[in-house]
């Protein structure tokens, strides 16, 4: 069987007894996800990429502590959760410039729908950037990467009814949120 057509605990097995390649496969797997993931923790694609990069430096070292019972995307997210919480508390000791001085990205480009659907989308996201940490996590884990009530508590570490909690409060914000800023006929959440 090929690395790419094996499950994830098999690959871990691999790792586990040495093998480079299977870990080369894990992160092909899992490396665009975690960025993805990060990257709505952080609203940085530079923090993103570095915190996605610990995340499978942590995986590699704490492998020994993954246990096979356990769904490894839950593992693995629950480390990225980690080191995105960490880099958030590295950022608030270590401020560099505000918001206002970075450069802003131009709406120029591309037809009215375009530009449109992309300012609806910078608005969605920083509205989900504003939520507290708890709600981010629980929403972005199960909107954005799909994952059932039962997987965010694994990854979260919490109870399923405290997912369901936080989810119901996340979206009330967001709807808070966005129909101030879109109008009342626009959120559908």
């Amino acid at each position: 069987m090929q690395l790419h057509e094996q499950p994830d605990s098999e690959l871990v097995r691999q790792i586990q007894s040495g093998d480079a390649a299977a870990f080369d496969e894990l992160m092909r797997r899992y490396k665009r996800p975690v960025v993805n993931f990060a990257f709505r923790m952080l609203g940085s694609a530079e923090d993103a990429d570095d915190v996605a990069q610990d995340v499978f430096v942590r995986v590699y070292r704490n492998l020994d502590t993954y246990r096979p019972e356990t769904k490894f995307s839950t593992w693995l997210f629950a480390l990225a959760r980690n080191a995105a919480i960490d880099r958030l508390r590295w950022r608030t000791r270590h401020p560099t410039e505000s918001m206002e001085s970075a450069p802003e990205i131009s709406a120029s480009s591309g037809t009215a729908e375009e530009v449109n659907a992309r300012e609806i989308g910078e608005m969605i996201g920083a509205a989900v950037a504003e939520l507290p940490e708890d709600q981010r996590t629980a929403l972005v884990l199960s909107e954005y990467h799909g994952m059932t009530c039962a997987e965010v508590a694994a990854v979260m570490r919490c109870s399923e009814k405290s997912v369901e909690s936080r989810l119901y409060r996340a979206k009330q914000t967001l709807r808070r949120t966005l129909r101030l800023s879109l109008g009342e006929g626009f959120c559908s959440l």
